[in-house]
């Protein structure tokens, strides 16, 4: 290892050492590393820009941003929300478990966050309603983000990435993770129950107040609501058409993004486009790209792929089971993004090795460890953090024991459960 090479670890690493423990800003921390190794010559701005920068999934996730944005205006999510907690007639339990469920569907065809912030004030709304603590309720909601996100090419930006670097189709991940995805929900729900049914007991008046609940009233926009329904099936049917089409998921979401930005004629575009894009994770996506591109030039990732494949010895079968491990237990504690940005070059350069057929397994091993991982700890995952943070300005604030408790069983069951579904399935 010669020490320009020692020298782009050691940067990197004090970069994420930065993202991970939150003491300076993870946007300027990724964009100040971005900064450096273009500076200083490990990577030219050139290849940066139109190499190492993923655009597909910077593109990918704007589409995603302004179409949910739009959608948010019409108040189908919280219309869901109260419409599912009054078919369960007020009962607590049923309506955990109902939205633990609706949170995971919409964290797999929107994203985890998003689907935190739309379902999470409504949650708490209705505890209060029904006199207990939203806490177990925005648990269960961040954990089910995370576990329903994973199932889907748009549901967790480690699967964007993955999908990306892979070629891995909207349906790809449908076929290898949905039904595992579904069967994780549902041991999870088990789990749940058996975790806060004793806190979820409420008297028939507080079940009542549930039920005199007007979801009807929540529809701000009729028009657009069935507007932004048909076009959001489009963006569905097209995600599955993709191979066919052979239309990058990028332009797939943009296609939808413009459509409903040409209908919504109330919104203020400009301040639209400022509040609803979340341009600090796309600034965090492009410095971290750049900074990972740097190490596949200065030959870090090269590296660490020759000692990876020396140690393996063509055991792919159990080089997925220990990623499996590595990136669940990593994403715990870490940010599972910059994990898998490191990652993703790395399994490319095994990939020009072994096959790119032979390295499959891998990136379902690196999805699955990434995603599911999260729910490890509070700060495993973003939406975990926004949803203690949201629970916090309600005056219900969720300690990271409190979560991790619950958050860590969830996760070793899932990983297990991920570890087998690999080995059975691939090999």
């Amino acid at each position: 290892m010669n020490p320009q090479m020692i020298f782009a670890i050691l940067i990197f690493i004090c970069c994420y050492v930065l993202i991970a423990t939150e003491k300076i800003n993870k946007i300027v921390v990724a964009l100040a590393g971005a900064v450096l190794f273009v500076f200083i010559g490990f990577v030219s701005q050139e290849n940066a820009f139109h190499k190492h920068i993923d655009w597909n999934v910077v593109f990918l996730l704007i589409g995603m941003m302004i179409m949910v944005g739009v959608i948010k205006q019409t108040g189908l999510f919280e219309y869901v929300a109260i419409f599912l907690a009054k078919k369960a007639k007020g009962n607590p339990r049923r309506i955990l478990i109902l939205l633990f469920f609706i949170t995971g569907i919409f964290s797999a065809v929107l994203d985890n966050v998003t689907a935190v912030v739309v379902i999470a004030p409504i949650s708490i709304l209705i505890a209060v309603e029904l006199g207990i603590s939203p806490v177990p309720f925005i648990i269960t909601q961040a954990l089910a983000s995370n576990i329903g996100g994973t199932s889907t090419l748009i549901g967790d930006p480690p699967n964007l990435m993955i999908g990306s670097a892979a070629g891995l189709s909207f349906l790809d991940f449908i076929k290898n993770l949905g039904v595992f995805i579904f069967f994780c929900m549902i041991t999870s729900a088990i789990t749940i129950y058996f975790f806060f049914k004793k806190k979820l007991i409420v008297s028939n008046e507080r079940r009542a107040r549930i039920m005199a609940f007007d979801e009807k009233g929540l529809i701000r926009d009729k028009k657009l609501l069935i507007y932004s329904i048909v076009v959001f099936c489009l963006f569905i049917i097209l995600l599955i058409l993709q191979d066919i089409l052979h239309i990058h998921a990028a332009t797939i979401s943009l296609i939808p993004a413009v459509l409903l930005l040409l209908k919504a004629r109330k919104i203020n575009i400009e301040s639209f486009i400022c509040n609803e894009i979340d341009w600090n994770s796309i600034l965090f996506f492009v410095g971290l790209f750049i900074m990972v591109g740097a190490l596949v030039e200065t030959g870090v990732i090269y590296f660490f792929s020759e000692k990876i494949m020396s140690m393996i010895k063509g055991n792919i079968g159990l080089t997925s089971v220990g990623l499996v491990w590595t990136s669940g237990v990593a994403s715990a504690f870490l940010d599972n993004i910059p994990f898998v940005a490191a990652m993703i070059p790395v399994i490319e350069n095994i990939g020009e090795i072994y096959g790119a057929a032979q390295i499959q397994p891998l990136w379902w091993a690196l999805s699955l460890g990434a995603c599911l991982g999260g729910n490890g700890t509070l700060i495993g995952a973003s939406a975990n953090i926004i949803s203690a943070g949201i629970c916090k300005k309600s005056n219900y604030p969720i300690s990271f024991w409190t979560f991790t408790k619950f958050g860590a069983i969830i996760t070793l069951i899932n990983l297990f459960m991920a570890s087998g579904y690999i080995m059975i399935k691939y090999f």
